[in-house]
């Protein structure tokens, strides 16, 4: 076999890993935020100021931020399940410290604390969870694009061939998840000062960068031999085409339906598609091609995943622009956010049984389809990855009410409004000063760039496997590699957020 050949076998022909361990693995990103903030704050109790040198924040974010996720889906990932209990118990170290020392200077009872940051009021302007949710996407993707072609990267992680839930499948779903909660339907104003297909119109203009990325890649691979995995999206398409024509399908059928029932529509979107799966003969031919012997002749036929999974695609999409402007109604309170956060515990909780249900009625979670499983595990995943930021979010809002003029980068801040200000006792930095204490931030940093980000990584992973034997690689080589690769394009990407230059035209 050529290393084309031993490429595409390498990632071919599996069946993905059980639910729970991806669960495991999705609560490990919200506690290196979490250990991130603590450390800050624990650093600003010791020394009165935050970290301001920029060599220091970087190295402190790549090795907390980072760093753990190579080693956990790597030679960590044997002891998955006990990473995120030994990141709890050192955060809950770090708490107890930052506690334990407040206590003796403040001598404020536990209850009032407690009291004083159910009252607390936040910036409603600004939703951490969900810039840190589309970086950690970014970030997630981004290295298991290049790890997935390296021994290390366990081949549950990798996606699935016909059935089954790998991490890789997962990250296909939730980047079009991370897309529709701040697509222009969200974002946009009440529709009495918009025309109706106002965001229709931007999203014909913003969507070319994409297609243009679609071309860019299907000429490459093309030209150079790389290798790919056909029945991911067929011979010709691949993940832009895919994200562009989402995008515009959704933009015009909110623009026809009320955005508010976005949900109603994405029902529909689903259910409808599966019943084509399951009584008609479109199942058959998506996984066996027209001749039932896998053919590719004609472009249907050779596209035939990427064209109709569009459908699920678009349903996630639709359904994801309803969690956004759930999202972004105005809550201004801690109060209001641990409601909130009820709210999504309990979404979660029925799409879980949902899925369920799915599964025993239909058939298993399908990403080659996008299948109405794929659909609602994807969104019930993504709905707790959110659910767990905003749980981190809000345990460095407490500490920092301990630790009264700290600050945290791409966390909420707290500020006194004035219909607040007279009414609560606490004190609570204002808004243009924590942002003059802002120390420099590498979510920030990636969430200014995101698109480049994703496209250099995508570059940068083509370059590795050209220059590389990557599957007879050692694991301390492997580390090494995916290190050098994801210190570099996030170098890069703070680098451009120091200057404050975004790389965006469209």
């Amino acid at each position: 076999m050529s290393q084309k050949q031993l490429k595409e076998a390498f990632i071919s022909n599996l069946n993905g890993t059980s639910l729970l361990e991806i669960s495991a693995g999705l609560s490990l990103p919200p506690l290196c935020l979490l250990c991130r903030g603590l450390l800050l704050i624990l650093y600003y109790l010791h020394h009165g100021k935050p970290v301001s040198s920029r060599k220091y924040s970087l190295l402190l974010d790549f090795l907390v931020l980072v760093s753990p996720l190579v080693f956990s889906c790597t030679i960590l990932s044997p002891i998955i399940f006990f990473i995120p209990v030994i990141l709890a118990a050192f955060c809950a170290g770090i708490f107890s410290k930052i506690y334990s020392q407040t206590k003796q200077e403040a001598r404020v009872p536990f209850g009032q604390i407690v009291k004083e940051f159910q009252k607390a009021c936040l910036d409603p302007e600004c939703i951490p969870a969900i810039t840190v949710f589309r970086v950690y996407v970014n970030v997630l993707t981004s290295i298991s694009i290049l790890a997935v072609d390296f021994p290390q990267y366990p081949r549950r992680y990798a996606k699935a061939e016909t059935y089954g839930t790998g991490a890789m499948d997962l990250g296909v779903g939730a980047f079009i998840f991370g897309n529709a909660l701040v697509c222009p339907e969200v974002r946009q104003k009440p529709p009495r000062t918009q025309p109706r297909f106002s965001s229709l119109a931007r999203q014909v203009f913003s969507v070319w960068p994409l297609v243009a990325l679609g071309v860019g890649r299907l000429l490459s691979v093309k030209s150079i031999e790389y290798h790919e995995h056909t029945s991911e999206y067929g011979v010709h398409w691949n993940f832009f085409f895919t994200l562009a024509l989402v995008r515009l399908a959704a933009s015009l059928l909110l623009a026809i339906f009320p955005k508010h029932k976005a949900w109603l529509v994405a029902l529909a979107v689903a259910v409808l598609y599966q019943l084509l799966l399951s009584t008609t003969s479109l199942k058959m031919f998506i996984l066996h091609g027209s001749d039932g012997r896998g053919s590719r002749l004609g472009f249907l036929n050779a596209n035939r995943e990427g064209l109709f999974s569009l459908l699920g695609y678009l349903a996630i999409y639709l359904a994801s622009v309803q969690v956004g402007l759930w999202l972004l109604q105005r809550r201004s309170s801690v109060r209001g956010w641990l409601e909130a956060l009820g709210g999504l515990a309990l979404a979660v909780l029925a799409l879980w049984v949902l899925l369920q249900l799915c599964q025993a009625c239909t058939e298993p979670v399908s990403r080659r389809m996008a299948n109405l499983p794929f659909c609602t595990w994807v969104l019930a995943q993504c709905l707790l990855l959110l659910a767990f930021f905003v749980l981190a979010d809000l345990s460095l809002v407490f500490t920092k009410l301990l630790v009264k003029g700290s600050s945290v980068p791409c966390c909420w801040k707290v500020v006194q409004p004035p219909d607040c200000r007279k009414k609560q006792g606490m004190e609570a930095e204002p808004v243009g000063r924590q942002d003059k204490l802002s120390q420099p931030c590498l979510i920030s940093a990636i969430n200014k760039n995101q698109l480049l980000f994703f496209l250099l990584a995508n570059v940068m992973t083509g370059a590795v496997n050209i220059l590389i034997d990557t599957i007879h690689s050692k694991a301390a080589f492997t580390l090494c590699i995916l290190h050098l690769y994801m210190f570099f394009n996030c170098l890069i990407m703070y680098i451009l957020h120091t200057r404050n230059i975004v790389l965006k035209f469209w």
